[in-house]
């Protein structure tokens, strides 16, 4: 598999933000934005500002054959920080399709997950090596909800299960955290000030 460029993670999200107007959306489009950087570069602690993430998140993500309820901020870390020590946290997303509205946003997208072999394991897939790098292929569609000060409610994930495909890489296709952090640092930019008027008709 050709090596995927992950400066275009964000490509999705930068299109709807160059033709949506409404201040609220945009906070919420540019908050999506810099979760996702933030995400793909290791650097999660940085979503729990207090101006990106509300006090107590709940996340529902249904992936394959499980679903997961992480219900407050404890377990919301605690799977990023998995995920970020595991050296899985290098995500690219293909083919985006958002639609925003003040309640927040929709998204689908084929989702590239970078991953070790031994974490794979761990999550019950079945693959070979443990010491081998994979990328874990499938369609997510994604609804997270804001609040009225636009920050992140919690993310809902669910996945086509019939869209699952999990391919060994060479080493010379792989993404590793420590090039996705160093190529998405120029992308990541402070949220801009939200409006202090613009409500929130939910």
């Amino acid at each position: 598999m050709a090596r995927l460029d992950i400066t275009k993670v964000a490509m999705g999200v930068d299109r709807l933000l160059e033709v949506t107007e409404n201040p609220r959306h945009r906070q919420i489009l540019e908050n999506y934005r810099r979760h996702g950087l933030l995400e793909a570069s290791g650097r999660w602690p940085e979503i729990f500002d207090p101006e990106m993430t509300v006090e107590h998140p709940v996340y529902r993500i249904t992936s394959g054959s499980r679903s997961v309820l992480l219900d407050g901020c404890e377990q919301v870390q605690e799977f990023y920080r998995g995920m970020t020590d595991a050296g899985a946290c290098v995500m690219i997303l293909e083919g985006e399709k958002l639609a925003v509205g003040d309640w927040g946003f929709a998204s689908e997208s084929i989702f590239n997950h970078y991953a070790p072999g031994a974490f794979l394991m761990a999550s019950g897939e079945e693959v070979d090596d443990p010491s081998a790098w994979y990328l874990l292929r499938h369609r997510l569609a994604m609804f997270w909800p804001y609040d009225e000060r636009a920050r992140m409610i919690g993310e809902h994930v669910y996945e086509d299960g019939t869209s699952r495909e999990i391919v060994k890489l060479a080493s010379e296709d792989v993404v590793t955290p420590e090039e996705a952090r160093e190529a998405l640092a120029p992308l990541i930019r402070p949220l801009p000030t939200l409006v202090s008027e613009v409500g929130s008709r939910l």
